[in-house]
């Protein structure tokens, strides 16, 4: 028997997050074993006129063409794909997984060579860029470890998250991105935490469910060269298999001076992939009500209710700031009580403390008003 909310958050997906047009390419990419989810979104595509295309990976092989790749390798693997992405109208990528750590022995300049040879020309400048896409997790037994649930538990988690009413979040996001994109000034303040920057004719972007499941968040991206001060992330995240807890870093005109991490020495290699790595390409303020609390998984961790994730590496177009960059590091700040605290200021004025907007046009953002 059919899980009902399976075949909802396809329908979701296909119609809401790409809105397949008859005749359209759509690329559906799955990352793990689990089959259900893919098979609906194909009949989903297929009823809106669509057409399916279908890629199943395993972490582990991922890991074994990772460990012997060569340039030469990287450069013909990224050619086949990148021809292939630009047939595509809209893609689907899914993944899951037993073990979100299988690739975290992979030497770090194979992972190097991958994101720039590789995930940079074929996903940040061709699918980002040129497809309607949309990107999200599976449930499974590894994510509710991770979430420290059991697994039915978190399987109800997420269906409540992803299958939100975001039509209903994406108006209520409106007054935050106008306010965004007519603001100078940004100051963020916390335990560990004071930094300062321009967001000054950047713009904004509402997220609402049409690139990430789940979703919630608006984003811009500093001035480059104006970021000055220290920020403390304090929720623990995952880079290439490996954990980091506890980072902080340090700018002066925009440039990260000072990092320290639970792991200082790989924290650094990875900043030092290439000179972007060192500038931020994005801010963002979460505020998804289903999502509390921290499980090494961005897609999830960067939407957390009363957060903010300010991000080393490239920019996205829509709010771009000119960095470049094979990394794209989404770190996750929260911002309420049981976590510290803290405050966003927008040109000298509170907008939220604590984890909540305190302004009365963006309360319709906090929990109350989402759920």
């Amino acid at each position: 028997m059919k899980d009902p909310r399976i075949q909802k958050l396809a329908a979701n997906l296909v119609g809401y997050s790409v809105d397949v047009q008859p005749g359209e390419n759509v690329l559906v990419e799955m990352v793990g074993s689990e089959r259900d989810l893919v098979k609906a979104i194909v009949e989903e595509i297929g009823k809106a006129g669509g057409h399916a295309f279908v890629q199943l990976i395993d972490r582990t092989v991922l890991r074994s063409m990772l460990m012997t790749a060569t340039d030469e390798s990287l450069r013909t693997w990224a050619e086949i794909d990148l021809n292939r992405m630009k047939q595509m109208q809209a893609y689907i990528g899914i993944r899951s997984g037993e073990n979100v750590n299988d690739l975290s022995d992979v030497p770090e300049e194979k992972m190097r060579l991958y994101n720039s040879l590789y995930f940079h020309p074929v996903h940040s400048e061709q699918r980002v860029k040129h497809t309607k896409w949309v990107v999200l997790r599976y449930p499974n037994s590894s994510m509710a470890q991770l979430a420290n649930t059991s697994t039915e538990a978190f399987e109800d988690f997420y269906f409540n998250v992803c299958n939100l009413d975001y039509a209903k979040m994406d108006k209520a996001q409106d007054p935050l991105a106008e306010l965004m994109s007519n603001t100078d000034k940004v100051r963020i303040t916390g335990p560990g935490t004071d930094i300062s920057f321009s967001i000054k004719g950047i713009g904004a972007q509402k997220c609402s469910g049409h690139r990430n499941i789940p979703d919630g968040e608006v984003y811009s991206a500093p001035v480059r060269d104006s970021v000055n001060g220290t920020i403390s992330y304090n929720a623990p995240t995952l880079y290439n298999g490996i954990t980091f807890e506890n980072i902080k870093l340090t700018f002066e005109k925009g440039k990260i001076i000072e990092a320290t991490s639970s792991d200082t020495a790989r924290l650094n290699e990875i900043l030092d992939s290439d000179e972007g790595a060192r500038h931020i390409g994005e801010f963002a303020i979460g505020f998804n009500p289903y999502i509390l609390h921290p499980m090494k998984d961005i897609l999830f961790d960067e939407k957390i209710a009363g957060s903010l994730h300010f991000t080393p590496g490239q920019a996205y177009d829509v709010t771009d700031n000119g960095n470049r960059s094979s990394i794209h590091w989404d770190l996750v700040l929260i911002q309420r009580p049981e976590y510290g605290g803290g405050e966003i200021y927008f040109d000298d004025r509170l907008i939220r403390k604590d984890g909540l907007f305190v302004i009365p046009e963006l309360e319709a953002l906090n929990p109350e008003h989402l759920i």
